[in-house]
């Protein structure tokens, strides 16, 4: 199974709508797994969520997460990003890529109006720095 060049998991990464499964650690230790939509910036990895959600808390007492990207057809890729995040509120840096996300999973069309709903008041933008990336391509391949 070859490991992918930092290159072809970006284009991994950015390729159609692969949902990230973002995981966290709840405060009593149990971990908490959900889907998230995202965008690269540069090395980082970027994605909104509401303020008061668990995702959200989890990251407010520890910022460390792990994301898993796989490819559901054969011969099977999958990234897994370990890294810190960082929150911002900033309306204009929300805006832009709650849009840009929208119209990534969404379609052009819904972007603007994504990127609206999802840059509103009570929403976060969050960026994972990562620390360690595993990348894999053609797992079953011969």
């Amino acid at each position: 199974m070859p490991e992918m060049t930092k290159e072809e998991y970006k284009e991994f990464l950015l390729q159609g709508t692969k949902t990230g499964k973002l995981a966290t650690v709840r405060e009593d230790g149990r971990p908490h797994v959900v889907p998230i939509w995202y965008g690269l910036d540069g090395d980082n990895l970027v994605f909104t969520t509401g303020e008061s959600s668990i995702k959200a808390k989890n990251m407010k007492r520890d910022p460390r997460v792990s994301i898993s990207i796989d490819d559901q057809t054969p011969p099977y890729s999958f990234v897994t990003i370990e890294g810190t995040i960082s929150f911002s509120k900033d309306p204009e840096e929300m805006l832009y890529w709650a849009t840009r996300i929208g119209g990534r999973y969404m379609g052009e069309d819904k972007a603007e109006a994504f990127g609206k709903r999802n840059a509103s008041e009570g929403e976060v933008l969050v960026t994972v720095k990562p620390v360690k990336i595993i990348a894999f391509k053609d797992v079953t391949a011969w």
